[in-house]
């Protein structure tokens, strides 16, 4: 029992570390805050706007936090300035409601708050809808600053959350799923139709990492705003760009992959009566997608290596299974050219086979990885103090 208990509290202990449980509370401590606040201010009986303002305000990042408060702020100034100039002129009929609201949707992107435009209009009809309509406006707009001000503070005293965590966990997962597509490649084809079926699923899965891309990217805008004026961080730019690089790699990759895909379909349907690749020539070519499996999985690891903390380890795998992939695509492409009398028509789709898989290898090495970080770091610290950036870079840590 008392173990049970223990691991019970470590679980616990563990959610609360957790980006949602942390955002989780924090804006429920906004909302709450901003509400008690709100009733001492204002003469609104039940002043709802400032929690949800407040809700609305603290997002998962303080740079985002900072960004939404201004845009909703606005939003609801310009909303409330419109809703008293239509009580004054017209009042509320079915035909100014459905003025104000194409004025507010109008003149709300004319001021540019964004996604806060139906807020403008909004603000607008509740403030119309109201028989005081200075009083009932001018308490909007204070439950609004109050809202967005107490979500400011939160998130200025406490911390916002880091997405770094989650962002590496979806670029390994993505890594993840190219080392399998690597593997499936890597698997001996039957003969007959069946073998032109399967060198087509392997051409879908490829066309599906399109979208775990997107995925990965949301995924990574995110951490990258968590980076953004946090306190917690130092060196917020070079965590951003080891990331933001490395998936830009993994990108390139997997495009180079669905071309891959794409040449052994074609092989396939060339080649419909007999085997894709016989003999040493098949073992080779297993052995290229193999090694570049485990590749592209230290790849990822040593990208992340911020929060997995195993960039050494990472980068030795890395290096060596390159040089073995690379051993094994030289002896593929001798075994190719000695060959190339057996199958004369199929010699362009074996150049390309072998030029894709040296962009794979290429874009996965050490060296062009360092080239690449580097390019980006003086891109964006040219104005800044690079200097202090580079030293940075060069240590122990951040090799690569």
């Amino acid at each position: 029992m008392p173990e049970m208990i223990r691991s019970f509290a470590t679980r616990i202990a563990h959610r609360r570390r957790e980006p949602v449980a942390v955002q989780a509370v924090r804006s429920t401590a906004a909302a709450v805050i901003s509400y008690v606040v709100a009733l001492r201010l204002s003469s609104e009986p039940n002043p709802l706007t400032a929690p949800l303002t407040a809700l609305l305000v603290v997002q998962v990042t303080l740079y985002s936090t900072l960004t939404t408060s201004i845009r909703r702020v606005n939003s609801v100034v310009v909303g409330v300035l419109i809703a008293i100039g239509f009580s004054v002129l017209v009042g509320l009929t079915w035909w100014s409601l459905g003025l104000l609201i194409l004025a507010s949707l109008v003149v709300g992107h004319l001021v540019r708050v964004d996604e806060f435009v139906p807020e403008v209009a909004i603000s607008a009809m509740l403030v119309l809808g109201v028989t005081q309509v200075a009083n009932t406006a001018w308490d909007r707009v204070l439950e609004t600053l109050i809202g967005a001000v107490v979500g400011l503070l939160v998130n200025l005293l406490v911390a916002p959350p880091l997405w770094v965590g989650p962002a590496g966990a979806a670029i390994a997962d993505l890594a993840g799923r190219m080392s399998r597509l690597l593997n499936h490649l890597g698997e001996e084809d039957p003969l007959g139709p069946a073998k032109v079926e399967r060198a087509a699923a392997r051409l879908h899965e490829a066309r599906r990492l399109d979208n775990d891309i997107a995925q990965v990217d949301a995924a990574l805008r995110q951490a990258e705003d968590s980076l953004r004026f946090n306190p917690r961080v130092k060196e917020g730019l070079l965590f951003r760009l080891v990331l933001r690089t490395g998936l830009d790699t993994l990108e390139i990759c997997a495009v180079v992959l669905r071309v891959v895909c794409r040449t052994l379909t074609d092989l396939a349907k060339a080649r419909s009566g007999g085997p894709l690749f016989a003999g040493e020539t098949a073992t080779a070519l297993r052995q290229v997608f193999d090694h570049t499996a485990v590749a592209v999985e230290s790849f990822a690891q040593l990208i992340t290596a911020q929060v997995s903390a195993n960039a050494e380890e990472a980068e030795a795998r890395l290096i060596g299974e390159l040089a073995v992939a690379r051993a094994h695509r030289d002896r593929l492409a001798d075994l190719l050219l000695a060959g190339v009398g057996e199958n004369p028509a199929q010699w362009q789709l074996h150049g390309a086979l072998l030029a894709e898989l040296d962009r794979v290898l290429d874009e996965l090495g050490v060296d062009k990885r360092s080239q690449r970080l580097m390019e980006e770091l003086d891109h964006h610290t040219r104005t800044r103090s690079p200097g202090r950036l580079r030293r940075r870079l060069r240590r122990p840590e951040w090799t690569y």
